[in-house]
């Protein structure tokens, strides 16, 4: 069963209906052309109206959205939207985590552990969402506009889910465009660290802020971190290998980190955030302070909204950060 018939496409064929009938004073020469060619001109709204929406396979089944969207709420995945040149009518908020400030998007907030009124005052044509939002939420979303579930395969395929949402909104050429662009950096950037830093090994790390702040590692196929090792070739340390996500250090563990250099962020806020002055005080403790990378002045302090995503931007920000570190 096809999910989400356009409603659009149905007022405007009501609307038309509304304007032959107050046609039909106008005498009975007038009137039998009119009801000559009413089916007619039913026939061309609903054809528009086919020509309109298209149906397309998501996580769920099928659904019918709008051929060419113009109004697209992209639920965390408003990177993509940017790279393809299209400004999402709403922007992804938590309120423990913030959003991506690095988008620089001058548009209303969508606070994802709220009420969906923002959501509902924006008029999307289209909602794509990943695996962030289970079943429950995707019903509501869906009760808003046509929503589309990325299939979870697309987790950590940038390309893959670029050249998903490209087509989604009509434009698969546009992520031609980025796509090469996309893997012209990245190929430079690799080429540029192999001659910097060779066989060291990096790695990333999160300080986890609150009151008991803690450590997590990074895995060599994060969605987020994964780029450095899958795409720019950068050596990873044993402590990641064959990780898939992060784990969370112990106090045994950190003094052990082998990696040669380390980059940093915290979890939420940033740097000079006044709520994570009491989680940045355990980067003046000994145990930190014993790791060896520490040790070295091999410590790389970043911003947590483009490395704690996976997107193409984000992705290319990184790498931008990357030669900076390494490249001198």
């Amino acid at each position: 069963m096809v999910r989400n018939v356009q409603k659009r496409a149905w007022k405007g064929l009501a609307a038309a209906m509304v304007a032959m009938l107050a046609l039909t004073g106008c005498g009975g020469a007038a009137q039998q052309a009119q009801t000559t060619e009413k089916p007619q001109a039913q026939q061309q709204s609903q054809e528009s109206s086919s020509a309109q929406t298209r149906v397309v396979k998501d996580a769920y089944g099928d659904v019918e959205i709008p051929a060419h969207p113009q109004r697209v709420a992209a639920i965390y995945q408003e990177d993509f939207l940017k790279a393809l040149g299209v400004t999402p009518i709403v922007q992804w908020y938590h309120p423990a985590w913030g959003k991506q400030d690095y988008l620089n998007l001058d548009v209303p907030l969508f606070d994802i552990t709220g009420s969906m009124e923002v959501l509902l005052q924006a008029s999307p044509d289209l909602i794509i969402v990943d695996g962030g939002a289970d079943a429950e939420k995707y019903e509501q979303y869906s009760k808003v506009a046509p929503t589309y579930k990325l299939p979870d395969e697309l987790r950590n395929d940038t390309m893959g889910r670029l050249r998903t949402i490209a087509d989604l909104l009509g434009i698969p050429e546009k992520a031609v465009e980025v796509e090469k662009e996309y893997e012209e950096k990245m190929a430079d950037t690799k080429a540029k660290l192999e001659k910097a830093i060779g066989g060291q090994s990096v790695a990333v790390v999160r300080l986890n802020v609150g009151d008991k702040p803690t450590l997590a590692l990074f895995g060599e196929s994060n969605v987020y971190t994964g780029i450095l090792y899958k795409e720019l070739g950068i050596k990873a340390p044993e402590e990641v290998k064959n990780q898939d996500t992060h784990v969370v250090l112990s106090e045994e563990a950190i003094p052990t980190l082998s990696a040669d250099h380390i980059i940093l962020f915290p979890s939420n806020g940033g740097w000079t955030s006044e709520e994570n002055k009491k989680a940045i005080e355990m980067l003046n403790t000994p145990l930190w302070k014993s790791v060896p990378a520490v040790k070295n002045g091999h410590v790389y302090k970043v911003d947590r909204t483009h490395w704690q995503s996976g997107s193409v931007i984000a992705n290319m920000m990184k790498a931008d950060d990357l030669v900076k570190m390494f490249v001198k």
